[in-house]
């Protein structure tokens, strides 16, 4: 019995083991599903609130934002000296936010920054701001490449001043906000946030008053009602019917706060401490919003998207008569007028082609080079097989495929497309309160620089970036007598190159030289093969990398310097710029111009591009091509 008994307690004891045990797995799922639960709100909120703590106002003495300019709202700098300039309540910034801003943002050249704080503290008039230059990665999909922001030294009264400046800080969001800026004319729901603001500033001191318990709970009442209401209305279409009444509440619950004698100051801090949260909450908004727009200006649309995947899978499934056997002879004679394009966008170059040829007086001789990346070779290739323009030829090239003798093998080709930088200025004798100017300017990139070696039988071509349109017959072109020189271009003599010391350093070129435009460029190959201007430039690049830390700083001094002397200044009237970013353009001066550039970010193939000047562009569209209606491109 007792062998038996302790056999029963054995098998009891068992069983009771054995639902503990079940008991602890099933708890311990139990914790697992609710930890779950828990991270998957908390990650979300974390998100939203590194989000809002990512766009907080800039610190003192944080002198300029990028965007595509100096420091803008859209990026931080990840270095060591910024991060001490801020304040510690930074620290919890979202890592993985600022990671994606920092890819649409700048980066910033140490070296600069320290200059700047060594100097920036105690400025005077007539002691410049160090200039400074904000660049940002490769251009992205769409091809916005306004990748970088120049401020030449600035002649100020405050550093202070100089950042309040919303163009200076944030770019072309603050010409597009200026231009879609609404007055705001709902007028209840002003008057509700006026009485809203002044009954919360009341609402701390006369809580405090002996004997005011029911003024408080009507005054607190009233608060939370207008609270809730202009929470679910944003005009005064959406207010409910009775607001009148409530507003007439609340002021008369206001008016009997007021007829209490109240600490003032009280009063004035909780007035001050709201002004400054709203503020706040302004300074936010506006930098949340420079940060999407600068998103979407350097997204590619989806209907650009649609048109190149389409085409790229055409190609691979439709046979296709490739002419290029044919045209060969063609492609490499010097006695025909040769374009070369640098673009990753079929609809831009295809824009390029069409307008150029249109008013060409003769298109016969007219011969096109697009040069694009893998990505969108074979839609480039399949569109112009597919598209004809007049009896002009079209050559699609591949530079990531291409075999030059002096690229390095081990080293990939990759396409650039120009370089376009913002320039924030000053100029020295200006008044000491003028406001500062802000120009773009667009260059070369690296690709430009193989043009010789791509094109090794050709003497002359004449470079077009895919953001103009041509309005004019381009054939004066070809018989200009450069004297010597290698770059025909537009000068912008806004800016010299003497106010970009800081940057190009030495006294090798001339300081008062004026900056020069990409967009429309007639390069002398034969000129250029004999001073070997290639090599200078790898040279420059080289001694340039060493010093520098940023490569699109190196590229700008590279390009500017290469050039040095050997501009043919071409007339004002070949090119007009701006048309991406400038508002105010005079529509005379587009009409005489040969050729518009939409430098900047607003590009006319974007839904934010300047919608007066998208109709030149756009009038140059294939728009019978059953690819642009199956992507909604004509939209």
């Amino acid at each position: 019995m007792k062998g038996g008994g302790g056999w029963g307690g054995g098998g009891g004891g068992g069983g009771l083991a054995l639902g503990l045990k079940s008991q602890r797995r099933w708890r311990g799922l139990v914790i697992g599903v609710l930890g779950l639960v828990i991270l998957s709100m908390l990650v979300p909120l974390a998100f939203l609130l590194g989000l809002h703590n990512g766009f907080r106002p800039a610190p003192p003495g944080y002198l300029s934002e990028q965007q595509t300019s100096a420091s803008n709202g859209f990026g931080e700098f990840d270095h060591h000296h910024v991060r001490n300039t801020w304040n510690e309540s930074e620290g919890d910034q979202s890592i993985h936010v600022r990671e994606l801003i920092r890819k649409l943002g700048p980066t910033l050249p140490k070296d600069v920054l320290r200059d700047f704080t060594n100097e920036a503290k105690n400025k005077t008039i007539g002691f410049p701001v160090p200039p400074h230059i904000f660049l940002q990665s490769p251009p992205s999909a769409n091809n916005t490449k306004v990748g970088a922001v120049i401020e030449v030294p600035l002649y100020t009264k405050d550093v202070h001043d100089v950042g309040k400046l919303c163009e200076f800080k944030f770019g072309s969001y603050c010409l597009w906000r200026k231009e879609h800026r609404e007055d705001m004319k709902d007028s209840m729901v002003k008057k509700l946030k006026g009485q809203l603001f002044v009954a919360r500033a009341y609402y701390p001191s006369v809580a405090k008053l002996p004997r005011q318990d029911k003024l408080s709970r009507e005054l607190k009442q009233n608060i939370q009602e207008l609270e809730r209401v202009l929470s679910e209305s944003s005009t005064d279409g959406d207010l409910p019917p009775q607001i009148a009444k409530k507003l007439q509440m609340m002021e008369a619950t206001i008016a009997k706060a007021k007829s209490f004698i109240v600490d003032c100051n009280n009063v004035d801090k909780k007035l001050r401490q709201i002004y400054d949260m709203t503020e706040d909450e302004a300074n936010f908004h506006m930098k949340q919003s420079a940060f999407l727009y600068q998103l979407a200006v350097q997204t590619m649309p989806k209907s650009l998207h649609c048109l190149s995947m389409r085409l790229t899978v055409e190609y691979f499934g439709s046979p296709l008569n490739d002419m290029e056997l044919s045209l060969a002879e063609k492609y490499i004679d010097p006695t025909l007028h040769h374009y070369v394009i640098f673009s990753n966008n079929v609809l831009a170059s295809s824009v390029v082609i069409n307008s150029t040829v249109m008013h060409a007086k003769e298109s016969r001789n007219q011969v096109f080079h697009v040069l694009t990346d893998g990505q969108n070779y074979f839609a480039m290739k399949l569109w112009f097989l597919r598209n004809t323009y007049k009896e002009a030829t079209v050559q699609v090239l591949n530079i990531e495929h291409l075999k030059l003798d002096s690229h390095i093998k081990a080293t990939p080709l990759y396409l650039s497309l120009p370089e376009e930088f913002r320039v924030s200025f000053l100029n020295v004798d200006s008044p000491p309160m003028a406001p500062i100017r802000t120009e773009y300017i667009s260059i070369f990139s690296h690709s430009h620089f193989l043009l010789p070696e791509i094109f090794q039988n050709l003497k002359k071509v004449v470079v077009l970036d895919d953001d103009v349109i041509v309005q004019q017959d381009l054939s004066a072109l070809w018989s200009l007598n450069m004297e010597g020189k290698v770059n025909g271009a537009v000068q912008f003599c806004s800016l010299r190159l003497g106010q970009l010391k800081k940057y190009l350093g030495g006294n090798s070129y001339d300081k008062k030289s004026c900056a020069w435009m990409s967009g429309l460029n007639v390069i002398d190959l034969d000129r250029w093969r004999e001073l070997d201007l290639t090599e200078t430039y790898r040279k420059l690049m080289h001694e340039l990398a060493m010093h520098e830390g940023s490569s699109e700083v190196v590229a700008l001094h590279a390009s500017l310097l290469s050039f040095q002397d050997l501009i043919y200044a071409l007339d004002g009237t070949w090119l007009l710029s701006g048309l991406g970013h400038d508002y105010g353009i005079d529509i005379q001066a587009i009409s005489k111009a040969a050729v518009l550039h939409y430098n900047g970010n607003m590009k006319p193939w974007l839904e934010l591009g300047i919608p007066k000047y998208r109709g030149y562009w756009k009038k140059y569209l294939n728009r019978d091509d059953q690819f642009l209606s199956q992507c909604n491109v004509n939209s």
